[in-house]
């Protein structure tokens, strides 16, 4: 699909006539090349964003930078710097950058991207559960040269929020450079995230992108060898031109330029805005009654939130500046973790007659919204940076069609759970995962418990952690569990459920003997039904009147 290019065909960052074309890092100028020199004196007067108004930028940004530079001349790190004009999907490095959505979708993404790179990475993007505003995923690059596609999420702009959006951006740029590290990749390909579909300012969003890049590689210079700024129209690869030497100065007098060039805030030591107002200011408490022996007081600190992990609060002297109103809904972190200890021994020493009754840990305190939240959040995070495969390989819970009524259905097969065989943990990931896309509206659940009391199956303990796990959307959302086969033992277990884990759930639980009645509710085509299943129904119900295909497995009233 691709063929190499010869050296001599690139030059000063030059479009390729075919997009089918290869191109290597060597092959690609530097920016400590001497190819992309810039007048600063005589401003281009043809390009008409060359007085772009940066929001950034202010009437007194040289005189509060004085005669220091803010980012000097680094003949290594410049070395790493390069400036291409053409999509990156033709560049052969370890990773190329692609701007999407929140849901990955391939509309959405950089243009071009999926048409070179194959049907395959849709396919792979499908799997990712999509992807947060700042943040970043990778993926196998399928046809492209590059070894991985890392997928970033830029934000909407505003000028209202031009501060969130500007931290926001950063962040995509620096995420993909952290994942290229995290992956053991050393090269990367990245064009302008989503400053046009966003109405992002193109120049505010270079200064973003350029000073981020920069301050990262002056932390992790020995972990990455090149970064490439892929710029596709005329207008971007002017204003990188202009501003590369702002951040990437290749000499002293470029050096001297940029102090009285640079705009008035250039970021912290990550690239992000810093402003006062985010700031938290530390002062001595007024109106302090003297004891004995005074501690000598601090001077004042000008500390980051980002640096201030917690801070103890005494209600007392913080009355005089927080509304009472909102402390009365802010706890001490401290006391707060105490009460919870409470409530889990508490329900511990109350629930300890379940374990002797072999119903398992029912123990510990009811978690509120934002806990379960926070639960399910990390289990998702984890699962979806893990291969569940072996997990999947077992059967034991896939995905099925839709219900009567159209619901999405999840198959839970009891015989497939070999309790000896699985890693409970891995299992609950696993279940996490698969059930996300489902959760988020109406679903059913379709339980064939055929053959299964012949396995060992997990205790109430167990199925009362895997609730608060899922979390409440997905006790909300369930619309009905339809239980095949049941057995005395296992109604007698989902009645302990529903008294002593949570009614709502459990009471959703419908018990169907027959094949034929759960086709009532779930239409017989949209279920992938194991064998022994329809074995099990004819030993139970042979003689009620049920003919099952040996051939087709479809299940048929005898006339």
């Amino acid at each position: 699909m691709y063929r190499h290019m010869a050296a001599d065909q690139t030059h000063g960052g030059q479009p390729t006539d075919s997009g089918d074309v290869v191109v290597t890092l060597d092959q690609i100028p530097r920016w400590s090349d001497g190819d992309f020199r810039y007048s600063y004196e005589i401003e281009d007067p043809n390009f008409p964003n060359s007085n772009f108004p940066d929001p950034l930028a202010s009437s007194s940004g040289a005189e509060s930078s004085g005669k220091v530079s803010r980012f000097p001349v680094d003949h290594e790190v410049n070395s790493k710097i390069y400036l291409w004009r053409g999509n990156p999907w033709n560049l052969e490095v370890d990773a190329v950058v692609n701007s999407t959505n929140e849901n990955l979708d391939e509309s959405q993404c950089s243009p071009g991207l999926h048409a070179a790179a194959g049907p395959g990475l849709a396919e792979e993007c499908a799997t990712l559960g999509g992807c947060r505003t700042g943040m970043a995923k990778v993926t196998n690059a399928y046809d492209l040269p590059a070894r991985r596609v890392i997928h970033t999420v830029g934000p909407k702009y505003a000028v209202k929020y031009h501060t969130a959006a500007e931290n926001a951006l950063s962040h995509c740029y620096r995420a993909c450079l952290e994942l290229l590290i995290e992956n053991g990749l050393q090269s990367i390909a990245m064009g302008c995230i989503y400053t046009e579909a966003k109405n992002y300012p193109r120049e505010p969003a270079a200064h973003v992108a350029i000073r981020t890049v920069r301050r990262l590689l002056e932390k992790q210079k020995d972990k990455i060898t090149g970064v490439v700024f892929c710029l596709t129209t005329t207008n971007d690869t002017e204003i990188y031109k202009r501003l590369l030497p702002l951040y990437f100065p290749r000499d002293k007098k470029e050096e001297e330029i940029a102090i009285s060039k640079l705009p008035a805030d250039v970021g912290d030591e990550n690239g992000e805005t810093v402003i006062d107002e985010r700031k938290i200011r530390i002062k001595p408490l007024p109106n302090l009654k003297k004891t004995s022996s005074p501690k000598p007081q601090r001077a004042s600190l000008d500390v980051p939130v980002s640096d201030l992990v917690m801070a103890r609060r005494n209600s007392s002297h913080l009355e005089a500046y927080l509304d009472p109103a909102f402390m009365s809904i802010i706890k001490d972190p401290d006391q707060r973790r105490k009460e919870q200890w409470e409530r889990t021994a508490r329900a511990q020493n109350g629930f300890n007659f379940a374990k002797m009754l072999g119903f398992g840990d029912l123990g510990g305190p009811k978690l509120s919204a934002a806990e379960e939240y926070s639960l399910h959040s990390r289990y998702l995070a984890k699962a979806n940076s893990l291969n569940l495969s072996e997990i999947a390989e077992m059967k034991i819970l896939y995905r099925g069609g839709v219900d009567s009524e159209g619901r999405p259905v999840m198959v839970v097969v009891g015989a497939h759970f070999l309790l000896r065989c699985l890693d409970l943990e891995r299992f609950v990931l696993y279940v996490v995962k698969e059930f996300e896309p489902l959760i988020q509206k109406p679903y059913s659940i379709v339980y064939f418990h055929s053959a299964a009391s012949l396995q060992v199956q997990p205790d109430l303990g167990f199925m009362r952690k895997l609730q608060q796990i899922l979390g409440r959307k997905s006790q909300r959302n369930l619309h009905a569990i339809y239980i095949l086969h049941p057995t005395f033992g296992l109604k007698a277990a989902i009645l302990a459920l529903q008294l002593l884990v949570d009614g709502m759930v459990w009471k959703k639980a419908v018990y169907v003997d027959r094949l034929l009645q759960l086709f009532r509710y779930v239409p017989r085509e949209q279920l992938t039904i194991p064998d022994f299943v329809f074995q099990h129904d004819l030993e139970v119900n042979g003689g009620k009147g049920l003919i099952v295909d040996p051939r087709t497995k479809y299940v048929y009233q005898r006339p």
